[in-house]
């Protein structure tokens, strides 16, 4: 996006062959500015997609386009506050508008808070209400009849392993990420017959700067030791689900939830 406000596409040398499991398609990342967002969105570039990468920050969803760039793929940034329907219709036009159309949209958006009940006020609910849950529904209403216009796609929302178990003092986000795993699978059956697929994915730790602020925020560090793999997740362990979701390799998929958390759901930490 320049100083005007329009989107300008950028494009890098072609991608090999061998890397072309999204050759052709239009991906919308959201949240892309950093950590599993970026990965994502450069995996996404090096496997032959058409990348918008859309955060609410600008210099981040330029630099991550710049990296897509960088490593041969086409990528343009867009500055969305994907709580807003203003937003949501700005990242889908910018995939419109630079590329076609849309075929593949991954919801990973999101931010986490960590207090009691007692000191949770309204505004920090709606804010986690507004960016993990409502963010996802607007982002996907606003997706699905360009989706359909491209002859269908997939969609990946990004829950949490906080959705199906309880962490102390996550109220909010658990509440907000437990409402994004039944909205996959509701509208994985609304939108069916127009070809899409809507899946889910549970990260559980992974190594961001996002997790890490939220982890001093709760005042420590979980003992990554106590997992069954002994370590923190990576991002690029987590995008590469997503890329197999959007991939004709999970052609039959719709409605799942994958989990991907280094066996944190077996209640180890």
């Amino acid at each position: 996006m320049d100083d005007s406000g329009r989107t300008t596409p950028l494009s890098g040398g072609a991608v090999t062959a061998a890397t072309s499991r999204l050759e052709g398609q239009v991906a919308l990342v959201t949240g892309a500015g950093n950590g599993q967002g970026a990965a994502t969105a450069e995996l996404f570039g090096r496997e032959g997609a058409l990348v918008v990468a859309a955060d609410v920050d600008l210099d981040s969803a330029r630099a991550t386009a710049d990296a897509v760039v960088a490593a041969g793929g086409a990528a343009v940034a867009v500055q969305a506050d994907v709580s807003t329907a203003t937003g949501a219709k700005a990242m889908v036009e910018a995939a419109r508008s630079n590329f076609g159309g849309l075929h593949a949209l991954v919801n990973n958006a999101g931010v986490t808070l960590f207090k009691s009940i007692e000191e949770m006020t309204e505004a920090d609910w709606d804010r986690i209400m507004n960016v993990d849950l409502k963010g996802v529904f607007l982002t996907c209403r606003a997706a699905v009849p360009l989706m359909r216009e491209s002859g269908g796609g997939s969609i990946v929302n990004i829950s949490s392993t906080a959705a199906t178990k309880a962490l102390r003092n996550h109220t909010a986000y658990s509440a907000a990420k437990a409402g994004v795993l039944q909205f996959t699978r509701t509208l994985a059956l609304d939108v069916g017959s127009f070809g899409i697929r809507v899946n889910c994915i549970c990260p559980g730790p992974v190594d961001t700067d996002g997790f890490r602020r939220a982890s001093a925020q709760r005042g420590e560090l979980p003992d990554f030791a106590r997992l069954p793999l002994g370590r923190i997740g990576r991002p690029s362990e987590v995008s590469s689900v997503s890329l197999f979701l959007c991939s004709r390799d999970a052609s039959f998929m719709t409605g799942a939830t994958l989990v991907v958390d280094g066996g944190s759901s077996t209640g180890t930490i």
